[in-house]
């Protein structure tokens, strides 16, 4: 029998309670942290619905199908139609300009550039998102708007039979493609940055394996980088998507405001949800200013609803990954 060294018992249970306790105090910290998270989107939600209510009853249902806002008129006419679906169309079609660059962005800098020349240029399309939105906004009202005149009367000419790329009066400038652009130069460092450390976390050992095989450089991107990545990809289109519904200034400065339900997206007009708040907040007052939160609870539910399904995306992507399936 091994002697025993009462001393070092007593050190050793003196770790183990403190071990025990920092789990403990770590465990508690964690929680309430999650906790915090949770109790400030119910407290948000709870202000909004609390302030909309008189809006939703003043509207009653007529407040998802008007499309014109004039909330402190006499009758009162306002609703969301318009802002809603400017918000999401003008958030698609820059997701759809956004998404293919920086994809291949982040697949060039992790992929093919040369370390160093994928570091600095990956600094440089990080501080992108750290250009404030009124930057952008100045910008894209006195740069970009005119010279992309030529680029939407091409679209019209060459492409002008679809609806969506068709001018009816011949007139260009601050239209939802416009607003477009600019949301999708916004959101691109946010996906890119995200895809590219997903990227950076594919093993080594698939890339490879893969190129062992005889697969070229593309085929190895093909089978062995996406199918690892596509997870953290769709999470990174999401959180751009949620950036771009609820941009505010930017678009507000760029779109020449207009209420309409309008597919022409070259045509000048338009209008979101972010931006018309930003625009009619300290303008309003009394039933305007209900009007304007029952609206932003309208953007809280969508970009909610927004997550709730990248969520879904992500975790069924993840299983069918961690099948081996395509």
């Amino acid at each position: 029998m091994t002697a025993v060294d009462p001393p070092a018992l007593a050190r050793s249970a003196r770790r183990r309670r403190a071990t025990r306790r920092a789990d403990t105090a770590f465990r508690l910290v964690t929680l309430g942290s999650g906790l915090v998270v949770v109790v400030l989107i119910v407290a948000i939600g709870v202000f909004l619905f609390v302030h909309a209510t008189p809006a939703f009853r003043k509207a009653g249902s007529s407040f998802f199908t008007e499309k014109a806002w004039f909330p402190d008129n006499s009758p009162a006419r306002f609703g969301i139609a318009a802002l809603a679906f400017g918000t999401v169309l003008s958030s698609i079609v820059a997701l759809v300009l956004a998404v293919p660059v920086a994809v291949g962005s982040a697949l060039f800098l992790t992929e093919l550039a040369p370390r160093r020349l994928g570091r600095v240029v990956g600094y440089l399309l990080d501080l992108l998102a750290a250009v404030p939105s009124v930057v952008y906004g100045l910008w894209g009202i006195y740069y970009l708007v005119p010279r992309l005149k030529p680029v939407e009367q091409w679209l019209d000419r060459t492409v002008g039979f679809i609806p969506l790329f068709h001018s009816r009066a011949g007139i260009y400038g601050r239209s939802l493609f416009a607003a477009s652009v600019v949301l999708a130069i916004m959101i691109l460092p946010i996906i890119a940055a995200i895809s590219r450390e997903i990227f950076r976390q594919v093993p080594r050992a698939d890339r490879e394996a893969a190129l062992a095989l005889g697969a070229t450089r593309w085929e190895a991107i093909r089978l062995a980088v996406l199918p690892y990545s596509r997870g953290g990809i769709v999470g990174a289109v999401m959180l751009g998507l949620g950036r771009a519904l609820g941009e505010t200034i930017a678009i507000a400065m760029v779109l020449a405001a207009a209420f309409k339900v309008d597919f022409h997206i070259l045509e000048p007009g338009g209008n979101t949800i972010a931006a018309n708040i930003a625009t009619k907040f300290g303008l309003s007052g009394g039933a305007g200013r209900d009007a304007l939160v029952a609206s932003g609870l309208v953007l809280f539910a969508i970009t909610l609803a927004v997550n709730v399904v990248a969520r879904g995306v992500v975790y069924r992507t993840g299983l069918a990954a961690a099948e081996g399936k395509p």
